[in-house]
């Protein structure tokens, strides 16, 4: 799996994403976004994604539009990020994505403790069979940012159609959890500003660990 770095490579605060090819062209300027928004140091790491369908699937599931149905990668897909990570001990790792690569992201804080928090930018949430897996498994990170187009859940696909209510709860679960979550609204589809929308959500995650050196520092 080939990885993409961009900003520190250095920096003890790595953020993960899996991306596809029209992705990886917008991670740099996804980087600056962050940065700005938030005036940290980071190294994005982005995992370049060829099968988006099987690598980010954790379970398979038929198609819900055109004839490709999902396969059940996700398991063989984290396995290589946690290889690929260095082993170190001040190494904070963040982990996020748009679309089906948040709702990646959000199993793979079920499956791991390696992720301080989860940044999950208009996820699938209407992935057959997801919100019942989360029912039954805990969360292993403390902080959950989610978001969702307003006009999401207005398409015309019966399956997809199910995000808004699926998305709220996941966001009820979360709160009830004592996981530390926030759900927003942004304006727009599913395919408007994955950049910034994905940008925010880890600005979001950057913030409130800026928040607790803070208080661990008074």
């Amino acid at each position: 799996m080939d990885i993409h770095f961009f900003g520190d490579p250095d920096s003890p605060i790595r953020l993960v994403q899996m991306a596809d090819r029209a992705e990886l062209s917008e991670m740099g300027r996804e980087a600056t976004l962050v940065r700005n928004a938030t005036g940290t140091d980071f190294c994005l790491c982005a995992y370049a994604v060829e099968d988006w369908n099987r690598e980010l699937s954790p379970w398979a599931a038929p198609a819900v539009y055109g004839k490709n149905g999902f396969g059940d990668g996700a398991r063989k897909t984290l396995e290589a990020v946690l290889e690929s990570m260095p082993q170190k001990k001040d190494l904070k790792m963040l982990i996020g994505g748009y679309s089906l690569s948040a709702l990646f992201a959000l199993w793979a804080v079920h499956e791991t403790d390696r992720f301080s928090g989860v940044a999950c930018a208009s996820p699938s949430a209407w992935f057959p069979g997801f919100t019942d897996y989360m029912e039954k498994r805990k969360i292993l990170t403390p902080r959950v940012y989610l978001s969702l187009g307003e006009k999401e859940e207005k398409t015309k696909n019966p399956v997809m159609a199910t995000v808004g209510t699926r998305i709220r709860e996941i966001y009820a679960h979360l709160l009830e959890s004592g996981t530390d979550c926030t759900l927003e609204w942004n304006e727009g589809g599913h395919f408007q500003e994955p950049t910034e929308r994905t940008a925010k959500a880890f600005a979001w995650l950057l913030k409130k660990e800026k928040e607790k050196e803070e208080r661990e520092e008074n």
